[in-house]
């Protein structure tokens, strides 16, 4: 190795320590932090988490520490929250206090603090109020949203009856369900599930959630001052989130063309009409067209791919589904949200869906707006905080055996469906997700009509199928499974397989 490049590596680590020190220094000093396994110079306490499932490792922490406890990844500490009733304490009793966003390298980079996910202080303010304003003006929980969401469930079941013979990968289709629905949203456009520009978005969002979990993506989360100019697939994923912002803004300019102010089609119509207020701007509306454009997509159609899979790993689950929805719904009515409230066990199966895969097990980072007195720790201003979602959802004492599926979590003594507070996929207290609404509603709907016109079967032991995610950090990701539909008379049938290999076993839908 040349001189000169030994000299280099060697300033940029005594560089990196010394911001360290500095940093570790700063936090102790201005605040009281939790106590927490000691960080080392660099790589803060990365040696004691897997990287392969973090939050599995915060969990084994928090028997050590605590329900509040400091870890550092990398450089930077967070204060991880475990358990509900200390979750609860942060984000509701002092909710004004944690209200911040915090530090998402690889997003912040690109999205520079616009839009609602990423944003703080007065700018997230206003996006969050005319996001969820504009939200419920366009049907979220409404019977025109309705409508969409069932006309786009019988389009999802036309899909499946196109492929009679053919094997195919559900995970395109049930993710362009959801995509359809937020598009009409923004845009009011709906896309052919064929569509060129429709295949590009999609393949934009399914990479992009791909990688938010891997090796990479995460080391430039720790590292990012010295990763940020090397190469590397932190610049592929730039680069497709900066083309789905572009793709916003070319819609942006064709409503501009079109645009009448008193007659609002659509999300981005609504946004033109107040661009002459404070943050009511084209780097907001891309950025908030971008944000829920990408959630509005993924996390449902994760959680659908997910659903099918453990219907599949329990039969009798399924069985009881069908029963419910055979004797209240029929096969000839679609089904509605009015018939929510008839379907107990579909709904507490539902439920059952979300706490189990625990999507977002460490949630959204958050971070204290001010020097924030918590229990008796002193959280220093801006401090990002993680409050542990996965610990609710997977509570002992408040879903006995939570590491196994079981609808009944849900259901009380009588079999009616019974509501908890610790039901928190869609987090808690005012930076909870705004759409939490319409994907309530699009799960209802997109599940109850698939089990309204399939039935799941494996071709292997219910056992022998694993439903364990195949990654698991930031949002847990699925097992791949394969899918052939194959027309019988007035019966479809279809095979999945858990894997891209269909020798290997699989599922059949009757």
């Amino acid at each position: 190795m040349e001189l000169l490049e030994i000299i280099t590596l060697a300033l940029v680590i005594c560089g990196t320590c010394l911001i360290f020190l500095l940093l570790w220094k700063k936090s102790h000093t201005a605040g009281r932090l939790p106590p927490g396994p000691t960080p080392l110079p660099i790589i803060g306490n990365m040696l004691q988490l897997n990287p392969k499932d973090i939050p599995a490792s915060l969990s084994k922490l928090a028997k050590e520490y605590g329900p509040v406890y400091t870890v550092y990844f990398g450089p930077r500490p967070a204060v991880i929250l475990h358990g509900y009733e200390v979750v609860k304490e942060a984000l509701i009793n002092q909710g004004d206090k944690f209200l911040g966003r915090g530090c998402f390298p690889i997003i912040d980079d690109i999205q520079k603090g616009y839009g609602l996910l990423f944003s703080n202080g007065e700018r997230w303010e206003q996006m969050r109020r005319f996001s969820l304003m504009t939200l419920r003006n366009f049907g979220m929980g409404k019977r025109s949203m309705e409508e969409k969401v069932q006309e786009e469930a019988r389009c999802l079941m036309e899909e499946f009856r196109k492929t009679e013979s053919q094997p195919f990968d559900p995970k395109f289709i049930l993710a362009c369900a959801p995509c359809n629905v937020i598009c009409s949203i923004l845009f009011n456009e709906r896309f052919q599930y064929k569509n060129e520009t429709f295949l590009f978005l999609m393949d934009l969002l399914n990479e992009n959630f791909k990688e938010v979990n891997s090796h990479w993506i995460q080391t430039y989360n720790l590292w990012p001052t010295l990763i940020r100019y090397l190469p590397g697939k932190h610049r592929v994923f730039s680069k497709r989130l900066n083309d789905l912002k572009y793709f916003i803004l070319e819609k942006v300019k064709e409503h501009q063309e079109s645009w009448d102010p008193n007659n609002p089609r659509d999300f981005i119509d609504c946004f033109l009409s107040k661009m002459e207020q404070s943050e009511f701007n084209l780097e907001n509306l891309a950025t908030c067209g971008t944000g829920l454009f990408s959630a509005g997509t993924e996390t449902t159609s994760i959680t659908l791919r997910f659903g099918l899979l453990l219907l599949l790993k329990h039969p009798e689950v399924e069985a009881k589904v069908h029963e419910e929805i055979d004797r209240v719904i029929g096969r000839n009515l679609s089904p509605s949200m009015k018939d929510r409230g008839k379907l107990p066990y579909t709904e507490a199966t539902l439920h059952e869906i979300q706490r189990y895969i625990t999507l977002l097990p460490s949630n959204m980072p958050h971070a204290v707006t001010q020097d924030t007195k918590f229990r008796q720790y002193v959280i220093p201003k801006g401090t990002t905080v993680l409050p542990s979602l996965s610990s609710i959802l997977l509570d002992c004492k408040e879903f006995p055996n939570p590491e196994r599926f079981d609808p009944g979590h849900f259901l009380d003594k009588n079999g009616c469906f019974k509501k908890t507070d610790y039901f928190v996929p869609f987090s808690l207290g005012k930076r909870a997700c705004v759409g939490e609404s319409l994907a309530l509603m699009e799960l209802f709907l997109f599940f109850t009509t698939i089990l309204q016109n399939f039935s799941l079967e494996p071709l292997v032991d219910p056992k022998e199928l694993d439903t364990k995610p195949i990654a698991t950090g930031f949002i847990n990701i699925p097992p791949p499974y394969e899918l052939h539909s194959m027309k019988n008379g007035n019966e479809l049938e279809a095979v999945f397989s858990t894997s891209t290999d269909q020798d290997e076993g699989g599922i059949t839908v009757l």
